[in-house]
């Protein structure tokens, strides 16, 4: 583990009123990702006596080829015959989708290995916004930038679904004011707690991996709560 203490072991089983005490001692982890042109910044997190923990973080290529022809797929495909450029970009959304999936088996074997379960995944979006046919996004520039930021976030929410975990995604600007409800804290002390988090780990810690860490860590205590929930009413009923 990086960055705190040995959690708990995990147990498993169905959840009933019976094994209720053992699924609260369960450590459960979050993986979050922030993305850029044909790559992202990775950390996975838990969280031990609710504070976060790091357990692991990477910088994952989404391309095999890391140049700008494949980095930034659009770019190359507006170019391209229309036929040739819908070719172009499954091709790209195969293999961003492969990497991917073989990334969050690697987190997710690291984040075992320490007796934490991986279940959820948190993803940083730009606007959210959905994307018209290929002909449209070839014929704008801004619709290019944004389609290949969305090319490598759905590879990445794709492989995170193939492996079963949850997926909690919040547009990039809304992190910290979603994040300063929650936690019931002001952004800079938020920003604070996470780049201490990294003190210990040396580089890379950039923002990257600071709103990765948010994006995880906002996503595990939303599970968190409605897993705490399911808790209250098996022990009411």
């Amino acid at each position: 583990m990086i960055g705190g203490a040995q959690p708990e072991g995990c147990a498993t089983g169905p959840l009933t009123k019976q094994n209720t005490v053992m699924i609260s001692r369960t450590k459960h982890a979050a993986v979050g990702f922030r993305v850029h042109s044909g790559w992202a910044a990775a950390v996975v997190v838990c969280l031990e006596k609710g504070a976060p923990v790091v357990l692991a973080r990477q910088r994952v290529h989404l391309v095999a080829t890391f140049t700008y022809e494949f980095r930034q797929p659009y770019h190359t495909a507006e170019k391209m015959l229309i036929g040739e450029a819908r070719e172009f970009i499954a091709q790209m959304q195969a293999e961003a989708q492969r990497l991917a999936y073989r990334a969050v088996r690697e987190l997710e074997s690291r984040t075992q290995e320490q007796g934490v379960k991986l279940t959820r995944c948190g993803l940083l979006l730009a606007s959210g916004r959905p994307l018209p046919g290929l002909e449209k996004i070839l014929a704008s520039h801004a619709l290019i930038h944004t389609a290949d930021g969305e090319l490598f976030r759905e590879a990445l929410l794709h492989a995170s679904a193939r492996y079963g975990l949850q997926d909690f995604t919040i547009k990039e600007k809304e992190l910290l004011d979603r994040a300063g409800q929650v936690f019931r804290a002001k952004p800079n002390e938020l920003m604070r707690r996470v780049t201490e988090l990294g003190r210990s780990l040396g580089a890379p810690w950039s923002q990257d991996e600071k709103l990765a860490t948010l994006a995880a860590w906002l996503g595990l205590a939303t599970h968190s709560k409605g897993t705490y929930k399911q808790h209250e009413e098996l022990s009411a009923s």
